[in-house]
């Protein structure tokens, strides 16, 4: 089987169940410009050097428990470099899930190997890392209040986590699948009745890239995620105009439409600002109607040691 049919072959899979999942891991709109998290591969694959950082306000203003707050908010700071002696890529990022009564802090550390294929490039990679999860069962209610798993104050453990990957890029399109929570670690703080435990997440994305003129480019990426027992689907397309400036439409199977915007700053448009603006269709009795997503990103200038010439092409500037 060639690399493109095995893509393929899973996007059939993902795209074949229809239900949606409830959240484990936290969601970006801004997907495409954040492939690091989707999967490991990706650490070095478009040649620079890049620090990205995201902030996600999920369901804003939303309240629980009459007024005690619990909007999802997410934060995420991640670092991506090539290493060309190694024919390789390096990548990190720490990512903060703030759910109320739960937050999730993760430490990842990623390692990938690039391989040509013919004008291509396969890449393999495996991250590592901690995940801490923490809960203040005061924030908590109750119905049966002599339940002994019942947890009543503030508990928090670290575990190992696992993740292996792979992306392919062309010159017009791109695919890449990622595996999460490959150990499957179990937080109980103490309680023998608890078991909750990180769910094995299987992430895969594909992007293509069409010119219609010098100035005008589109991308049309989307990202499947599941966890072998449901699916959750992301479709968007997106419009650069000379490089610098973009703006898309996103839709999330079964929950929003959204609106994504950004600008490229200074000469060499490494400066990078992104926003996007998610509206809920489904359920919104249960949520706050709107979403907001912020991306800020910056590319270090090429290092003329380096012994490589980097040819900077828009699609691949992420």
């Amino acid at each position: 089987m060639s690399v493109k049919s095995f893509f393929i072959a899973c996007a059939l899979l993902f795209f074949a169940a229809s239900e949606v999942f409830a959240q484990q891991d936290p969601l970006f709109t801004n997907y495409m410009f954040n492939n690091l998290y989707v999967t490991p591969a990706f650490a070095g694959v478009d040649g620079v050097t890049r620090l990205t950082a995201f902030y996600r306000n999920q369901w804003t203003g939303y309240q629980a428990f009459g007024g005690a707050g619990g909007a999802p908010i997410t934060q995420m700071v991640s670092f991506n470099t090539p290493i060309y002696k190694l024919r390789s890529g390096f990548g990190a990022y720490v990512l903060n899930d703030d759910l109320g009564p739960q937050n999730n802090l993760t430490i990842q550390a990623m390692y990938a190997y690039h391989l040509g294929i013919k004008d291509n490039k396969l890449s393999i990679g495996v991250k590592v890392g901690a995940f801490s999860q923490s809960i203040n069962g005061a924030e908590y209610k109750f119905i049966d209040q002599n339940d002994n798993s019942i947890i009543t104050g503030k508990e928090s453990q670290v575990k190992p986590d696992l993740g292996f990957g792979l992306f392919y890029r062309s010159e017009k399109y791109y695919a890449g699948i990622g595996f999460n929570h490959l150990l499957r670690s179990q937080f109980d703080f103490g309680a023998n009745d608890v078991r909750n435990a990180l769910e094995n997440h299987v992430n895969f994305t594909a992007g293509y890239f069409y010119e219609m003129s010098f100035d005008l480019n589109f991308q049309f990426s989307t990202l499947v995620k599941t966890d072998l027992n449901k699916t959750s689907v992301d479709l968007s397309a997106i419009a650069f105009y000379k490089s610098k400036m973009w703006g898309g439409l996103g839709f999330r199977q079964s929950e929003a439409a959204s609106v994504l915007l950004g600008y490229s700053f200074l000469k060499d448009r490494s400066l990078r600002f992104g926003y996007s603006m998610d509206y809920i269709v489904k359920a919104q009795d249960a949520k706050q109607p709107t979403s907001h997503e912020f991306m800020i990103s910056y590319e270090l200038p090429v290092n003329p040691g380096s012994g490589k010439k980097i040819v900077r092409t828009p699609r691949y500037r992420h």
